[in-house]
């Protein structure tokens, strides 16, 4: 079976020194940009089977502005700071009958993820995605290489 791992940044957050980072919200520009990742997404992916997204707001006010649709959307602590290596984890977690996920999360893990699984110089700017496939199981990405099907910063 082909899958399809979409990978999302965060749109652009606000930083508000009185917040620890993990409850930093959108900054006005990232509430612009957050509704435009949905419609990309379906566009060029079609409709996801599941979500998985960081805890921390910032992640969880671009799904809830972005309009991603999944069947399962899943909240996860790990993704929030995590390494490559911690996101390869949760992905090695993602039920077999799956075939479309989307991880929402952060840099620098997001875009070290990408340039592991793809061998591409993708940096991801806020609100960007990029999209990746293989054939195979969710844990044979790590042992082959993916293709960077797209990727877009999208802006508004």
């Amino acid at each position: 079976m082909d899958r399809i791992l979409v990978v999302v940044r965060h749109a652009k957050s606000d930083w508000q020194h009185d917040l620890v980072d993990e409850e930093r919200p959108l900054a006005p520009r990232g509430r612009r940009e957050a509704p435009l990742i949905g419609p990309w997404v379906a566009a060029n992916v079609g409709d996801l089977d599941l979500v998985v997204c960081s805890t921390a707001v910032r992640t969880r006010e671009t799904l809830a502005l972005s309009g991603l649709a999944a069947a399962t959307t899943r909240f996860d602590e790990r993704v929030y700071a995590a390494a490559y290596q911690d996101l390869m984890s949760v992905l090695d977690e993602v039920p077999d009958d799956v075939a479309r996920t989307a991880v929402i999360g952060h840099n620098p893990g997001l875009s070290d993820l990408v340039r592991v699984l793809t061998n591409e110089p993708v940096e991801l700017k806020t609100a960007a995605v990029a999209v990746l496939t293989w054939r195979g199981g969710w844990p044979d990405v790590w042992s082959r290489r993916a293709s960077l099907v797209s990727h877009a910063t999208l802006r508004g």
